[in-house]
Formats: C-alpha cells, structure tokens, sequence
C-alpha cells in the first residue's frame, strides 16, 4: 500500500526473494513493501570474485535504503538475512523502526553441519559430479523444512544452484560467510533499543532452538515466540503464523 510503513524483508542462503511470494503481498495490504535480493542468490549475479560475506551484504542493504529513500523501516530477516541486518544496524549504524527475526543467523558459534565441512573443503564440493551436487542441494534444502516443499517450489528453489555457474555459486556463497563478522557486533546486541520480535520453529534442524534461545537471552526486551511444528522456513511450514505474528508486530 503506498503510504503505509515500510517493511523490509531479507532472505538467507541459499534461498532468495522468493521467500516472501505469500508473505509480502499479505503485508502489503497496509504496508509499504521491500523486498532485498541478495546478490549472489536466486535470480540475481553470480560471478567470480563477488564478495558475498555478511559485511558486504550489510554494505549493499544500506546503500539499498538509501536508495529506496526509506527512513527507520521495518525489517523483517531469517536464516544469514538475520545477520546482515544485524550488522547493518549495529555496525553501520543504519537505524531501523522495529525488527523481526527469525531462524536466524545472529551470534555464537553458528558454522555447523554441512556448512562448516564446506567452508573447510570448498575445492572438494565444487568437483562433485552434477547427480552429486544435485542430490547434496535437494537434501540440505528439504532439510530446512518441517512438513516438506511442494515439488514445484523446491524444483524453483533448486535451478539457481544447478549447471556449472550454479554449482560454483552454490559454494562462492557459503565459503564466504564466517561467525567474523557476527562477533564484531555481539557485544553491541542488548543496546538494541527498538522493538525486537523473535520467531523460532521448534523443529528446526538447520539452527536449532538453542540458537534462538541465545539470541533471546541477549536482547533482553525482545519478545519471543515459539512456533509449533515448523522448521528452519516458517514461509513454507507456518506462513499463517507468520503473517499473524508480522501484522501484530513487535511490541515493547
């Protein structure tokens, strides 16, 4: 809706804009409505020698508010999303309105699981046959759901990643993101002073309910809710709630 509050929303890896397909037109009935594409992921550039880290993202998110001329939005971030807005606000000192955060990349020791065997080996997974790294991305995506992608959606998912440019900016991507730059603003995290909202799904197998815990017990005033049944995606395993929980907002 032109004229109502704007509303940002920041995907994570190794999903894109598409994300938000039901999410942002269900807000975008009383709000003004942004959405951020990452570069490097979905339909977007993917290139040799991008720097893809949460820095630069953050980087890119400020210069894109500036550009959309937005003043204090909201901004609504999962999985890395979460990091870089963090860091857009802490570091760059971009103020926002209020923040949603959901499983999501926010601080500790975050570098787990496939992740971490890829950023310790990324010259391995780039040589995997196509049927290999094919398989690997099917199963590392249906991870992140609880109650299962539709095929068409995770085929929509998966064709950014396929083919020897996919395949290379499948692991540029991940190789690139290091807890470095989510320590630089840990400490910074219970000066927050805006209305936080954090949204976990109990069942998440990506970052588990222990990552949402620790973000909760450092953003003191934050409010906290845990969704039944749903995974690391509450776009795909919870889009009601989601929504319900967006237009009631962050409350102080």
């Amino acid at each position: 809706m032109p004229g109502g509050r704007p509303v940002v929303f920041v995907h994570g890896t190794p999903y894109s804009s598409f994300l938000w397909r039901d999410i942002a037109p269900a807000l975008s009935e009383g709000r003004e409505v942004y959405v951020f594409d990452l570069l490097g992921y979905g339909q977007s550039e993917k290139s040799e020698g991008q720097d893809l880290s949460i820095t630069a993202q953050a980087g890119r998110l400020v210069t894109l508010l500036e550009s959309w001329n937005l003043d204090r939005p909201s901004v609504v971030a999962n999985d890395v999303g979460g990091a870089v807005v963090l860091h857009a606000m802490l570091i760059n000192g971009v103020p926002f309105r209020d923040l949603t955060i959901f499983d999501a990349v926010t601080g500790g020791e975050w570098e787990r699981g496939l992740f971490r065997l890829i950023r310790e080996s990324p010259e391995v997974f780039a040589e995997l046959p196509d049927y290999a790294h094919r398989a690997l991305v099917v199963s590392h995506l249906q991870q992140a759901t609880y109650r299962g992608f539709r095929p068409a959606v995770l085929e929509r998912y998966l064709q950014p990643w396929l083919g020897v440019e996919g395949q290379a900016a499948f692991y540029r991507q991940y190789r690139q993101l290091t807890v470095t730059d989510t320590r630089i603003y840990e400490d910074k995290l219970s000066e927050i002073d805006i209305p936080v909202m954090l949204l976990w799904g109990r069942n998440d197998r990506i970052l588990p309910p222990p990552y949402g815990e620790w973000i909760r017990d450092r953003i003191p005033h934050a409010t906290f809710h845990w969704i039944d049944d749903a995974g690391h995606l509450l776009q795909e395993d919870a889009p009601a709630q989601l929504i319900a929980h967006l237009i009631n907002g962050p409350r102080r």
